[in-house]
């Protein structure tokens, strides 16, 4: 994914060459600038790439460990308490998940060589492609689950008593959303594996490029989950608009819901579209078929960075934003936190009071 300039030219770096990621990927430095940018240019590329090693290493002492508590936290509470979950309770619980897996990637990109030009370690080019594919697997598993909460919130809204939205389903949508995301990235696997094996391969020699493997995550990855959700806040705007009966009908969600549907589309997306944006500029700028600047080339790899930087910190900020925002969560806590100081035991009700204001 670190070429970014077309097929057939001399400089277009290690993927052309098949040679391992760990001997090539050298991100967060200020290579690209040598020779060919001024002494200010220099100044200023290592005093971004400086602030964004330290919001990295912030990231990884205190984002990583938050990350994967309340991710573990969120799955762990809903299912306990399965029979109080709801149906965006589901759509979390998938998202956490995707959250642990982000989590646990994190400090092997951050610190490995794809990211870092003072990387602690080094992997094989096949390493490297697992650890993509298990990172656009969680990518597309979290916008998509996105853009069904969204969809499924409308629905809800619009007709509470159908069932067309009930945790059954849902349980049974996500089961989808993982299948198709393994799906998607066993499309793209292909196209970054047959970049890192020889030519002489008969099938992968049209397949060398990553950039289709690009232009395939942005569009299945990026915009037709932003189509999803744009079309389900349109709707859900109307319904808000309008004062029906069903607006008094006991059984609709918590109207917290909405405002935590709110926050995690403005989150997931806000954190998200610079990643997809990359993509995009890298498969764009490929397609002209001629080499870039040093001075561009550096720009595009520092924005890669930061917007990887930025994708991972997603996993840490929705579990806060879920534990915050949902009334629910607290006392699903309490439970969770009782019955694991009581264990098999039964509590008596002093003891059950004193857990409550404990917690």
């Amino acid at each position: 994914m670190d070429r970014v300039c077309g097929p057939g030219t001399e400089k277009c770096g290690a993927w052309d060459k098949a040679q391992p990621a760990a001997a090539t990927a050298v991100m967060w430095s200020c290579g690209p600038l040598n020779g060919t940018g001024s002494l200010e240019d220099q100044l200023l590329c290592q005093h971004f790439h400086l602030v964004l090693s330290i919001f990295s290493l912030l990231y990884l002492v205190v984002g990583v460990p938050i990350g994967l508590g309340y991710n573990a936290l969120l799955v762990l509470v809903n299912l306990y308490d399965q029979n109080s979950m709801t149906m965006p309770d589901v759509y979390f619980v998938n998202m956490a998940v995707a959250g642990l897996v982000l989590s646990a990637l994190a400090p092997v990109h951050l610190l490995g060589p794809t990211a870092s030009g003072w990387a602690l370690w080094g992997f094989s080019s096949e390493a490297h492609i697992t650890l993509l594919v298990l990172f656009n697997v969680s990518s597309l598993v979290t916008m998509y689950s996105t853009a069904l909460l969204s969809l499924d919130y409308y629905i809800e809204r619009a007709l509470p008593r159908t069932y067309m939205s009930s945790v059954y389903n849902t349980r049974h949508v996500c089961g989808f959303v993982w299948g198709g995301a393994l799906l998607t990235s066993f499309s793209s696997l292909l196209f970054y594996i047959c970049s890192h094996v020889a030519a002489r391969v008969v099938e992968c020699s049209k397949m060398q490029d990553t950039e289709a493997a690009d232009a395939i995550m942005v569009f299945i990855g990026y915009l037709v989950p932003t189509l999803a959700v744009l079309y389900a806040l349109a709707l859900i705007s109307r319904i808000r608009k309008e004062d029906t009966p069903l607006d008094q009908d006991a059984g609709r969600l918590d109207p917290s819901v909405h405002r935590l549907l709110v926050a995690t589309v403005c989150t997931q997306f806000g954190l998200w579209t610079p990643h997809y944006l990359t993509l995009l500029a890298h498969t764009l700028l490929a397609l002209r078929g001629k080499p870039m600047d040093g001075r561009y080339l550096g720009i595009l790899l520092f924005a890669k960075d930061v917007s990887r930087f930025l994708a991972f910190s997603s996993s840490s900020v929705m579990p806060l934003l879920y534990r915050y925002i949902n009334r629910n969560f607290p006392g699903k806590l309490r439970r969770l936190i009782k019955k694991i100081h009581c264990g098999h035991q039964s509590c008596s009700p002093d003891q059950v009071g004193v857990q409550q204001v404990m917690a």
